[in-house]
């Protein structure tokens, strides 16, 4: 991997790198192997510059799990179908982090589930009497389940292999690179609500617990609420360990070491499924910043002689968005370039 601290852009300026991302978590990776694997022999050559490597930034926090309900846009569905059709052929294909995983989502309240999970060939509603405690409707269906840490690197590495390059730095300002590189693609995440500035990004801290899986759970279970819960109780297998969850802490964006939160995690896991257990000897907290907006923000902008295009603000839902969005990125930058 190429490292440098970018102090100024003369030397990206001479590479004139037809493609400049911003940010190396997974939508700015995901945009970038989108780049470079284009088909047609046009395949732009496309440099990442980050503050933070993938296995630092909040993507790498995430619990990962296929759910377009936390970003709103009129193209929502479109984006996540997609990236599910994405999903499944890297399941298919081994990808590293990412698994078809059959599980189980239920709700404290009579509540319908959404029309997405609804419409999937898997879906079946759920009787009472396979309920956790606490719980009184509830479906099963099928969906991707994402292991993020390895599934980041395999990305940053596929991103490589198709001749993508990286580099480390801090940026003030789109400005600082609008005047090197023909077209810049924003994916900054929370970073850009000072970067933009966009004052309509804002934050929503989540934590989650890694454990050990002794009992070698394979299925997934997620607490579907209405919105408005800042707590849910959510367990995803992932091989040797389980991802427990989470929280909801708008307007937070500071990591906090505290213990409160996850132990009240687990005692949430413990409640809902007494005869599991849940191995808190190798534990692990993960905390990331959820990037929300009222719209995610995927458009194109004219700046001096090129062109900003900004794809950012998925919220909860960056995962579930990813390659749709990256899609659409490389569209329109095959437009540009035409």
């Amino acid at each position: 991997m190429m490292v440098r601290t970018v102090s100024n852009l003369e030397d990206m300026a001479a590479d004139r790198n037809d493609v400049l991302i911003i940010g190396a978590g997974v939508i700015g990776l995901t945009t970038g192997v989108q780049l470079v694997e284009s088909s047609g022999g046009s395949a732009p050559r496309v440099h990442i510059v980050a503050e933070q490597w993938a296995e630092e930034t909040n993507s790498a926090a995430a619990g990962a799990i296929f759910d377009p309900s936390h970003a709103q846009h009129d193209r929502l569905g479109d984006w996540a179908g997609r990236t599910a059709r994405r999903f499944g052929q890297l399941a298919g294909e081994h990808f590293p982090g990412v698994t078809l995983v059959d599980g189980l989502e239920a709700c404290r309240q009579q509540l319908r589930p959404p029309p997405y999970i609804e419409s999937l060939p898997t879906f079946r509603p759920c009787p009472p009497a396979e309920l956790p405690q606490g719980f009184v409707t509830g479906w099963r269906y099928r969906v991707p389940v994402i292991d993020m840490p390895p599934y980041l690197k395999a990305l940053r590495q596929r991103f490589e292999a198709g001749g993508g390059t990286l580099s480390r730095g801090r940026l003030g300002s789109l400005a600082e690179v609008t005047a090197e590189a023909g077209i810049v693609v924003n994916c900054t995440g929370i970073g850009a609500r000072d970067l933009v500035p966009d004052t309509q990004v804002h934050p929503s801290r989540g934590r989650l617990v890694v454990v050990g899986n002794p009992q070698g759970r394979k299925t997934f279970f997620a607490e579907y609420t209405t919105g408005e819960q800042h707590d849910m109780t959510y367990v995803f297998p992932h091989g040797a360990t389980l991802v427990l969850g989470g929280s909801m802490e708008k307007g937070e964006d500071a990591a906090m070491p505290d213990d409160e939160i996850p132990d009240a995690i687990l005692r949430r896991c413990r409640e809902a499924f007494p005869g599991e257990t849940f191995d808190d000897h190798a534990r692990r907290r993960r905390t990331g910043i959820r990037p929300h907006r009222p719209e995610v923000r995927l458009e194109v902008e004219p700046a001096g002689d090129g062109h900003i295009i900004h794809n950012y603000g998925h919220g909860g839902s960056g995962v579930t968005l990813s390659w749709g969005c990256a899609e659409q990125v490389a569209d329109i930058v095959f437009q540009l370039r035409s």
